[in-house]
């Protein structure tokens, strides 16, 4: 999810937040219910619900009762007031019926019937009681303090004299004496004999009705975790053909069993072959040792706590059956495609400024027809070869190679919840920002998802058909949330622990706890493992400003000691969150002098570019004026937030929000479709040659739009068709399409070829690049870069961008300088040589070169975009390209420069 600008989806299933502000005190039995009638003129219910919710909240269907509509809930006597939304759409949240979130006053409620009358379209509603409502002095609520005590609030007051006895405190060990109890304005202070256990519920009692002891948060104590804080690196299942040990982390537990599968389909088996205790051991793990070859078995763990018991899948879970609803404890090594040994980062030894990073959705690659690829919407369709449109344009891997891309970057792989894995035959899309498991492979991109090891299996070879290829592995991670708080193993095993209570920065219902110990402790483990067990080169993570800074650098430092050259970066925007200690500082933008191993996505360039991201006004390539000294900035890799290029990601499009060109179209009202391109291209040369990380979504470099079928462009299509999503690669048999991506190649070739363009820290990006600001017009920037690094060809290199309709004069520095980039064509190799002054052709980039030759060959045609100069040329030396990037360099320059000529020729028909 981005500065994700959430779904409707989420950003309705944020209103969950204000659950966390009501009374989380209840009684003991459900006693009060409620019942909203639901009246649409047009008599059309299908499709439409309700969200009620009190702490956390769940849809109820209507239900035809005496001819009207009607949705039931109940509560607990004690609930102050239900919050509820009539929506459409079921989990996609596609429209509510009125646009806010509203409540049903249930104060003083022991019991009985409320009716809650609602017309559609219409703000509020009618409550009738029904004649079985019981209404009284109720506990709304009761929190247990300091020294002994705890403070109540009531509904209103007592019934009689207030005391000792007039309350009745209580655990599952019997009755706790009240010594003294005293009325403190409108509260009620009862003093204990002793004090009550942490660890432990307790109730309290009022005129027969019982109520729960909001007790402290006791996980977030020193005591707490210096009990219970596990260091040990063998949680989950550890694997021998001998025999396999189990070890969980659960301290609240009474009790602890293993229930053992022969199927991972709970609808195929129900019940345990085997069930066996386990043994508390230290620091609140409990552990079990199985004799035997274990490999295939499935398992979960069987919680008991003094409520009842619970089901729950292994946190530390290697794999799944379908749906990850079980554990499967499996031979690793079994799964590891040949060559595995000897698998490694083809990038490894470089910067993270010499990664050019491309974000893509599995599904999206090979899901089209045109795709040409056998294993559409599955980890073995990325690494399928020699894959062609229907007219032999290169898709796929193919593509990806071709266009010179470093990092493929991944959206979720994990298990996540938003797609059933049991209905492989269905059309299903998801983003996947829904974490089920954290260190399991999703299973409906396996070609079988019931086999626990198939997942495992073709997701190693996917990792390593792409390093073989040339292509580092980044995935996209998401520990900010999980799919459903309440269900969520960790949850489950120690209710409550991994979520911050009361707190939904994420839009998602639920924050994730990462400064307790055992949740920082699980997530520097899971990164750790994907990077041991399945290679992975990079980390990108979800809303990483909900995360605390410790963790954050726990991470980074506890996996460069073995894959020192893993990059990490994220969403740093600073959202609304509670953690459960004090003084936590999270991982934003602006506390990224605090993880120096962290790199953020930059918003700031991708506003300034093309507009922000909040509504449809326009950027620097699509005509804003007076953003010069911003862009100058940003190309610097100078923000507010951080002047270190190897901590800012720079990008205009990702998975959220419109494509670029989608989002242009949106802002230029009368603008040519000629323009509009030339403003993407734009964009492109502006984040490619600037300093910093540059980022894309796939299918960017061939003008990829979101298209609905009313004609309007989705900006939000995370649960979208394939229709929607997928790339278009038939496109790339047009002209306009393939002429773009012959431009972001020949960009992403210059830039792999000029080591200028890529430097790590704010010291270099200030001794070789110098801002102009004289003499240009407005809506145009310019730098001269000087080129006085290690393996750089260029003496110094000049770079115009011009946002103007019309052609703009620049002044160029003393000397002869060869033309890389001009408004149709990029790439290494030099277009035509100039001096003195030229004319940037209008919305384009102009990048020009002096290399220490005299001078360089003319074009075989004109080139547009500059003035050309009268004289001899005699052929320039091309550019010695070094570093670990030389082989996609060359191979991009030598690729782009046939496409270029091919292309203008094209263009000119």
């Amino acid at each position: 999810m981005s500065k994700r600008i959430l779904s409707l989806a989420l950003a309705i299933v944020m209103l969950l937040g204000i659950c966390g502000m009501l009374p989380t005190v209840h009684a003991a039995d459900d006693d009060v219910t409620i019942k909203l009638h639901y009246h649409r003129a047009d008599g059309s219910y299908d499709g439409w619900d309700v969200w009620f919710w009190v702490d956390q909240g769940d849809a109820y269907p209507f239900v035809e009762e005496n001819g009207e509509m009607v949705a039931t809930y109940t509560c607990r006597a004690g609930t102050a007031q239900v919050g509820y939304i009539v929506r459409f759409g079921g989990g996609n949240w596609t429209a509510k019926d009125v646009d806010m979130d509203q409540f049903i006053n249930t104060t003083g409620v022991l019991s009985g019937t409320i009716h809650i009358y609602v017309e559609s379209g219409v703000t509020g509603h009618e409550t009738v009681y029904d004649k079985d409502v019981v209404s009284g002095t109720v506990v709304t609520s009761a929190r247990y303090d300091d020294a002994s005590q705890v403070t109540v609030r009531l509904s209103g007051p007592l019934s009689s004299e207030l005391t000792a006895d007039t309350f009745t405190v209580k655990n599952r060990e019997g009755t706790l004496e009240v010594s003294e109890a005293i009325q403190d304005g409108d509260k009620y202070v009862l003093t204990l004999a002793q004090p009550l256990d942490l660890m432990k519920n307790h109730q309290i009692t009022l005129n027969g009705k019982e109520y729960e002891i909001e007790m402290p948060d006791y996980y977030a104590t020193a005591d707490f975790e210096n009990k219970f804080t596990y260091t040990g690196n063998d949680l989950g299942a550890v694997y021998t053909p001998e025999k396999t040990t189990l070890r969980v982390w659960a301290p609240t537990a009474l009790g602890m069993t293993v229930n053992l599968f022969t199927d991972g389909d709970p609808a195929a088996q129900a019940e345990p072959v085997e069930q066996v205790e386990m043994t508390p051991d230290v620091n609140g793990t409990w552990v079990v040792t199985l004799d035997g070859d274990r490999s295939g078995t499935y398992y979960t763990y069987l919680v008991e706590f003094e409520e009842g018991t619970a089901e729950a899948c292994d946190p530390y879970a290697r794999t799944t059956g379908v749906n990850g609803h079980r554990a499967m404890i499996l031979d690793l090594a079994a799964t590891n495609p040949e060559g595995w040994e000897n698998d490694a980062d083809p990038h490894s030894g470089s910067n993270i400024t010499d990664a050019v990073i491309y974000e893509l959705h599995v599904r999206d690659l090979s899901s089209d027809a045109s795709a040409g690829i056998q294993n559409a919407g599955k980890y073995l369709g990325l690494i399928e070869t020699g894959t062609t449109t229907p007219g032999g344009i290169p898709t796929g891997l193919d593509h990806m190679k071709d266009l010179g891309i470093t990092h493929l970057h991944l959206l979720p792989v994990y298990d996540f919840g938003s797609v059933d894995e049991s209905r492989l035959n269905e059309p299903q899309f998801n983003w996947g920002y829904d974490p089920v498991n954290y260190n399991v492979p999703e299973g409906s991109y396996s070609t079988n998802p019931y086999d626990g090891a198939v997942r495992v299996t073709e997701f190693k070879q996917m990792v390593k058909g792409l390093h073989d290829n040339g292509i580092s592995v980044v995935m996209d991670v998401v520990y900010n949330h999980v799919y459903n708080s309440g269900e969520f193993c960790f949850n489950k095993l120690v209710p409550g622990y991994f979520s911050r209570p009361n707190s939904n920065g994420s839009g998602c219902g639920n924050d994730t706890a990462s400064e307790r110990a055992m949740v920082s402790k699980y997530i520097v483990d899971s990164v750790k493992y994907w990077a041991d067990e399945y290679h992975i080169d990079g980390f990108r993570f979800d809303l990483v400003g909900l995360l605390d800074i410790d963790t954050i650098n726990a991470i980074v430092e506890e996996v460069h000691k073995t894959h020192p050259n893993v990059i990490f970066y994220g969403e740093g925007w600073t959202m609304s969150t509670v953690p459960t200690k004090a003084n936590v500082l999270m991982a934003t933008q602006t506390n990224s002098t605090r993880t120096p191993g962290f790199a953020f996505f930059s918003d700031t360039m991708r506003d300034l570019l093309k507009g922000s991201v909040f509504n449809h006004g326009t950027g620097f390539v699509s005509g804003l004026s007076g953003k010069e000294a911003e862009l100058r900035n940003c190309f610097m890799s100078l923000s507010t937030w951080s002047t270190n290029p190897s901590q800012t990601v720079n990008y205009v499009s990702c998975h959220d929000n419109n494509t670029l060109i989608d989002r242009i179209t949106l802002s230029t009202s009368g603008a040519t479709r000629e323009n509009r391109v030339r403003m993407n291209n734009l964009a492109a040369a502006i984040y490619l040659t600037a300093e910093g990380i540059p980022f894309m979504q796939a299918g960017e470099e061939m003008l990829r739009s979101k298209v609905l079928p009313d004609g309007s462009f989705e900006s939000n299509s995370y649960s979208s068709p394939d229709s929607v999503n997928a790339l278009k690669w038939s496109d790339l048999e047009q002209d306009e399409a393939a002429a773009v991506y012959a431009y972001y190649k020949g960009l992403i070739a210059f830039r792999m070829a000029h080591p200028v363009l890529r430097l790590p820290d704010e010291a270099s990006v200030k001794a070789c690049v110098v801002p102009v600001t004289e003499g240009l017009d407005s809506n145009v920037v310019a730098f001269q870069i000087h080129g006085n690094v290690e393996g750089e060809t260029a003496e110094e290199m000049f770079v115009v961008f011009n946002a103007r309709e019309e052609a703009t004069p620049v002044t160029l520095p003393e000397g002869t300088w060869g033309v890389c980039v001009n408004d149709t064509t990029a790439g290494t190799e030099i277009l035509e040589t100039v001096s003195g002054a030229v004319q940037v052709a209008p919305i384009s980039a102009l990048v020009l070169v002096r290399t220490g030759a005299e001078e360089a060959p003319q074009a075989t045609e004109p080139v547009q975009g500059s003035e050309p100069v009268q004289g001899s040329e005699t052929e320039a030396p091309a550019p010695s390209r070094t570093g670990l990037f030389a082989g996609i360099a060359a191979a991009a320059a030598a690729a782009v420069a046939t496409a270029a000529v091919v292309i203008t020729k094209k263009r000119k028909k």
